[in-house]
């Protein structure tokens, strides 16, 4: 497959050597190292081909603005210390166009596209020039007419920083003179801000048990082999099968109505013992657009982590979409999406049938 574009040069403002540099924070650090690379891919699926034109000016105008991380790059200072220094942005270096055959049908390309993010997840980002990429894909799939990925290293900020970045770039699809609109937190309302009393102390225990837990889990306590572990070395440096289920946000409040808190209580601490990673997002719920392609579809998901399966959600426009990363070869990734889509309706049913 060959690429587009490459000719294409954006020049930044010359950066003035005695400008101060920012230090790598130690995760940052620990992100990007030998032992690991962690990234995210943010994947936009649109309603409308793709047109590339119209994305090097965002990048340009609008993402590149935001973090002054994503016009810099890693250096050790002459104490070897690691830095954020600022350089030169070529655009055409870090946006990737991929070429497939033509006129295979929307399923074929969804397969073909699964393959490539599947690579591009495991493929190290070149420490030469900013740790970021774009990646277009100019052919229909079951999902949209295009899709646009950005591949972000965890070294440039945490997951909600990275996220929110992206979520600056888009506009209201209806209005883009009005700003997109994200659900509210009504827990947090309801919970206030008196910052004592028995919530205070609950917060700190369980601020303490999970450093103890963590600090365990990192050091000598290891979950065994199991169904969604696989226990192999270097398993963040292997492919990744990415698959996908959508479920109405309805009819999860619903579930949540029936069932009350505790059962989610509960569900939050069995996860926390197991061989997998959950993130979530709360996302806009009107029709968002990017550089003028409404996006049908919204997900993400964390790649280079040593772990068999990472699983995202994130709401938009009343659905909650919900991406697995699985280990390739150790897991099945269409069963354990038919498994928990019959999951859900099991649980939606269940809770909803009339009590005697």
């Amino acid at each position: 497959m060959g690429s587009k574009h490459l000719a294409v040069e954006v020049e930044k403002a010359e950066i003035g050597e005695d400008e101060e540099e920012e230090p790598v924070s130690p995760t940052g650090q620990y992100f990007n190292s030998s032992a690991l690379s962690v990234c995210i891919l943010a994947v936009f699926e649109s309603d409308v081909p793709i047109d590339d034109s119209q994305m090097f000016p965002l990048l340009d105008t609008l993402f590149l603005p935001i973090n002054p991380r994503f016009s810099s790059i890693m250096v050790k200072d002459e104490r070897g210390v690691q830095q954020w220094r600022r350089v030169k942005v070529n655009l055409a270096d870090h946006v990737k166009v991929p070429v497939f055959p033509a006129g295979l049908s929307p399923l074929a390309y969804d397969e073909l596209i699964d393959d490539y993010m599947s690579k591009v997840g495991t493929d190290r980002l070149p420490e030469s020039r900013p740790l970021w990429e774009l990646h277009m894909f100019k052919y229909p799939t079951s999902h949209g007419e295009g899709t646009v990925m950005f591949k972000l290293h965890h070294a440039l900020g945490d997951g909600y920083s990275l996220l929110s970045a992206l979520f600056s770039c888009v506009k209201r699809a209806d209005d883009p003179s009005l700003p997109l609109t994200f659900p509210g937190n009504s827990t947090a309302a309801k919970t206030g801000g008196g910052g004592g009393g028995p919530g205070l102390v609950s917060l700190v225990m369980n601020s303490v048990r999970d450093f103890v837990w963590g600090l365990a889990k990192s050091t000598f306590l290891e979950d065994g082999v199991n169904p969604i572990r696989s226990g192999m070395e270097g398993i963040e440096f292997k492919p990744v099968e990415m698959s996908f289920a959508t479920f109405s946000l309805d009819d999860i409040r619903r579930v949540k109505a029936r069932i009350g808190g505790v059962a989610a209580q509960y569900i939050h601490s069995t996860l926390k013992n197991t061989s997998l990673s959950i993130s979530n997002l709360i996302g806009p719920k009107e029709k968002m657009s990017l550089a003028d392609h409404p996006v049908r579809s919204f997900h993400f998901m964390v790649v280079g982590v040593p772990q068999s399966l990472v699983i995202t959600m994130v709401s938009y426009m009343g659905k909650l979409k919900v991406a697995m990363g699985t280990e390739k070869g150790f897991i099945d990734a269409k069963l354990l999406t038919t498994c928990t889509e019959k999951a859900f309706e099991r649980i939606y049913e269940a809770a909803l049938e009339e009590k005697p």
